[in-house]
């Protein structure tokens, strides 16, 4: 183990968490996108001796929680005690005994606190998530993988919690920006890391994308090494701390115009900021939601404007799946290294000179043979963010999140790199 000097406000956090060190500045942190559900989902170790524990990933998730119901066997698991140093440090809501069973167990013991759980699929909070602690394994080769004896998690024993997951995912891996036990805000005690991690989604579910925890370089192969975290378009992080009657973890971000074709699409600027009395509007990124969602006047004006900036001799064909309203046949469509040539959003962020571009591979979705549908929802958002960007839109591109200087960068496409997420462990044959 390594032996480092820590401030004096940190020393009790660090005798709490018994912090194992490793020699690597980058953790890495493998993310599988399930081929049902379209969710992204990692897998770390907990308890003694270990479980391997499937976990929906979640941008905005306040902790990493687990179903505590079924069979939670540990030796090393403790329940945190009311008023305790990890109650405070959580940010507990309140203290109770056990009342969910008749005999105590994981998830219900007595004079223990409570904090927030959610499930993003069923937009369900739950503030029953009792504060234990217990062994976990989390990372990857090429990073060093990481063992915290004491890692702060939420027990659940409410069945609502995990409806709609995936087959075998048992809770969340939450990465919220401001919540002290989120997963990059626990493993930022550890001096060898920093409070900046970087997504990269991959768009194929059988090779795995990655989240990096640390400062960075962020390396990915093409076959030679490249730094994907080098020139990234930066904008502000905001937060929105009056969404619902929970202070939300989300990542929000600016966005002035939305473009296509190099056109503006007339939309209500209004719809772009958040509105401060209330908490809705503006632009979230989710990694839970797995196309984006746009307000319904604006996705109304959004697709107009991508179908007449389509070629001539591309058709307008009856989508063939529900969830899809704008579908069109491929046939005259040619295929380029960032997907199908068709036209090319620009989300425009605090500048006009400042846009991420979306290209044909995170625009459209190909749903059958000679089909391809716009990947994108339109919703009634009515007390919601305008616009929900989801996991579609992100695969394939690295955003990083600074959370010390409340920014988060974009990247274009891997593509134009030729490479992709699944290629950020040279041993990985994606």
């Amino acid at each position: 183990m390594v032996i480092f000097k820590l401030p004096l406000s940190m020393l009790l956090l660090f005798f709490l968490f018994n912090i194992f060190l490793c020699s690597a500045e980058i953790l890495y942190i493998p993310v599988t996108k399930d081929a049902t559900t379209l969710q992204y989902i990692t897998e770390v170790g907990q308890r003694t001796p270990l479980v391997p524990i499937k976990l929906l990933v979640h941008l905005g998730g306040r902790s990493l929680w687990v179903d505590c119901d079924k069979g939670y066997k540990s030796s090393t698991y403790k329940s945190a005690a009311c008023n305790s140093t990890e109650c405070s440090y959580s940010k507990s809501l309140y203290c109770d005994d056990c009342r969910f069973k008749p005999q105590l167990q994981p998830g219900c013991n007595n004079n223990t606190c409570f904090i927030w759980g959610d499930n993003p699929l069923i937009d369900w909070f739950d503030d029953s998530a009792e504060v234990d602690e217990d062994v976990l394994a989390i990372g990857s080769t090429p990073g060093v993988r990481v063992t915290w004896p004491r890692f702060i998690f939420g027990c659940m024993l409410s069945r609502n919690m995990v409806r709609s997951f995936a087959k075998g995912v048992t809770g969340v891996a939450g990465f919220g920006r401001e919540s002290p036990i989120s997963i990059p805000n626990q493993l930022a005690l550890d001096p060898k890391f920093t409070k900046k991690f970087g997504i990269c989604l991959s768009s194929s579910t059988k090779s795995r994308g990655v989240i990096y925890i640390g400062s960075g370089p962020y390396y990915v192969y093409n076959p030679k090494r490249i730094d994907i975290s080098n020139d990234l378009l930066y904008t502000k992080l905001i937060a929105n701390n009056k969404r619902g009657f929970v202070a939300s973890e989300e990542y929000y971000i600016q966005v002035l115009s939305i473009r296509i074709a190099g056109q503006d699409i007339p939309l209500n600027k209004t719809l772009l900021f958040i509105n401060k009395k209330e908490g809705d509007g503006g632009t979230m990124i989710s990694t839970a939601k797995p196309f984006t969602i746009l307000h319904t006047s604006i996705y109304d004006a959004f697709k107009t404007t991508f179908i007449k900036a389509l070629s001539k001799n591309v058709s307008l064909v009856e989508p063939p799946t529900k969830q899809f309203d704008v579908c069109f046949s491929s046939k005259n469509i040619r295929s380029t290294n960032v997907g199908p040539d068709v036209p090319v959003i620009d989300i425009v962020l605090h500048k006009p000179s400042a846009f991420w571009k979306i290209y044909g591979t995170n625009s459209v979705v190909q749903v059958s043979k000679d089909v391809v549908c716009l990947a994108f929802v339109g919703q009634d958002q009515t007390r919601e963010p305008s616009i929900v960007i989801g996991g579609h839109q992100l695969e394939e591109n690295l955003l990083v999140f600074d959370l010390p200087r409340k920014k988060i960068g974009f990247s274009s496409s891997l593509k134009l790199q030729q490479t992709s997420c699944s290629k950020y462990d040279n041993t990985i044959i994606a």
